[in-house]
Formats: structure tokens, C-alpha cells, sequence
């Protein structure tokens, strides 16, 4: 391939991104679309002045003066985003995470200056658009673990000091034919690990490691249709979530079947546990 072939490519490509961006900043004002991380808007026009750079001396021949004026206005405009990219950095703390099979994105963008936390909705990988506002004002300390493919738990403190949780769920069981409510699904009592969880009519108890609680139903926030956190005091203490192989069997005798997780909430290292249903 010659340097002319070269030059047209990249020239192309150039034009394609501009466009791409233009198209993005209509999209952006008219549905709130934006990219699943704002500094790729200037990484994108840095790569729009460098390419049109790169093709333009490829193409053409060009005085050694206007090289250098060329190079100098360049390197200003790839600086100029640069610096857009830091401070993009600083006013904006940004959470993304692919699952384990890279076929969800958990996306936050926190205002490092308000603590005000968005939780956003991914469109085609590389968009998103927000969807709900954390309850709480954040500090800034996240902690991210995905616990099947499609639930991801994000722990947070809250500017008083209390620990959080927030559930992204990306899928359903049973088919998703519809809504279903996490608790009723998982009557009876589970055990794992040295974990037991009974869901009984008038609410869940959790019993692991020495830590017990009790939870009625109006302690019970639920996330979707396969996620709950457990609160106690205006505080989320434990995630419940249902494995990808779970099975209510709601619709017919038989007990439910697969697994389910508990995940306590904390900032420090802990690991999820399934369970199993015993009866």
C-alpha cells in the first residue's frame, strides 16, 4: 500500500469520525445521549486532527513553512484536548465495567464536586444514556463485583458515613415473560458455605459467619426482577441476587432449583455465596 492510498484512507476515516461526532453532539442535545465515558469525545478529536495531519502530507506536497505551522497548530489542538481529557478527569469520577462475558456494561459517572451519582443504560457499547440518580450523596469509595453475568453490585459510602448498595441487573428468569417479585420467588430456606437464608410470608432472615438479621418486606429494596438489597436502619447489610440457573418453578409443584447469591455490603474484601434451596 503507497503513502497516497495511505493518505486517502486516513483522510477518509478523518471525515467519517468528524461527521460520527457531529452526529453525536445533535444526539447528545436532543436525547441526552452520551459516550459510556466523556473523555472519549476529545480522544475522538484528537484523532480527527491527526489523521487530517497525517493525510494532508501524505497527499500533498507541502513547503517546509507551512509543515512547521501545520505541526505547531496541530500539536496546540491535540494539547487543547488533552488538557479537556484531565480535567474531564477531575470534575467526573466514571465507573465502567464489562461482566465477565463482555456482554453488559455497568456504567457511573459521579460529580466529584456535588457527590450527586448517575447511573446510566448502555446503548450499542459505546453510548449510554442516564437512568437513575444514586438515593445518596457519594464520597467518592466504590467498590464494583459482578455476581452473575448480568447482576452487578456496586457498593458505595454515602456522604454520612452509611454503606449503600445499588443493583444493576441486565436479564431475567423464567423466561422474563413478567414481573416478578425476588422475595416470594425464593420461599424457604437456602443454605451454602456456612449461609442460610428462609424466606418466610412475614419477611427474610440472613444467618453467615456469626451475623444474623432479620428483614420485614418493607426492608427489602428490589432491583429489577432478579436482585433485592436487605437494609436495617437506613443502611443496605446484604444483596440477594438469583444465579443465571435459577428456577422459580412457579407455575408448577415443583421447589425452586439452582442457585441463588448473598452478598454482604462492605468495602472490604468479601466474597459472594451461593446457596442452595433445602426446603
Amino acid at each position: 500500500m503507497n503513502k497516497k492510498t495511505i493518505g486517502r484512507l486516513l483522510f477518509i476515516l478523518s471525515i467519517a469520525l468528524f461527521i460520527f461526532q457531529m452526529g453525536y453532539l445533535f444526539l447528545h442535545a436532543s436525547y441526552e445521549l452520551e459516550y459510556v465515558d466523556n473523555r472519549l469525545f476529545y480522544a475522538f478529536n484528537i484523532l480527527i486532527v491527526a489523521g487530517m495531519v497525517v493525510s494532508i502530507f501524505l497527499l500533498f506536497t507541502i513547503p517546509k513553512t507551512w509543515k512547521i505551522v501545520s505541526y505547531v497548530t496541530a500539536g496546540i489542538l491535540i494539547l487543547l484536548q488533552g488538557g479537556l481529557i484531565l480535567n474531564q478527569s477531575q470534575q467526573t469520577k466514571q465507573i465502567l465495567s464489562f461482566s465477565p462475558d463482555m456482554k453488559n456494561q455497568f456504567v457511573l459517572k459521579e460529580d466529584r464536586k456535588t457527590g450527586e451519582a448517575v447511573y446510566y443504560r448502555t446503548y450499542y457499547r459505546i453510548f449510554a444514556r442516564p437512568k437513575e440518580v444514586l438515593p445518596y450523596e457519594t464520597q467518592g469509595k466504590f467498590k464494583l463485583k459482578w455476581l452473575e453475568n448480568d447482576i452487578a453490585a456496586l457498593t458505595y459510602r454515602a456522604s454520612d458515613n452509611s454503606i449503600h448498595q445499588y443493583i444493576g441487573t441486565y436479564g431475567a428468569r423464567d423466561s422474563g415473560i413478567s414481573y416478578t417479585y425476588v422475595g416470594p420467588t425464593i420461599q424457604g430456606k437456602w443454605e451454602g458455605n456456612g449461609a442460610r437464608i428462609d424466606s418466610r410470608p412475614e419477611g427474610i432472615s440472613v444467618n453467615y459467619n456469626g451475623k444474623s438479621g432479620q428483614y420485614s418486606w418493607d426492608d427489602v429494596v428490589q432491583f429489577g426482577t432478579i436482585a433485592i438489597v436487605l437494609m436495617n436502619d437506613g443502611e443496605a447489610e446484604w444483596t440477594i441476587g438469583l444465579n443465571e440457573n435459577f428456577q422459580s418453578h412457579s407455575n408448577d409443584p415443583k421447589p425452586p432449583s439452582g442457585e441463588i447469591t448473598l452478598y454482604q455490603a462492605s468495602l472490604e474484601s468479601v466474597k459472594p455465596v451461593r446457596l442452595t434451596f433445602v426446603k
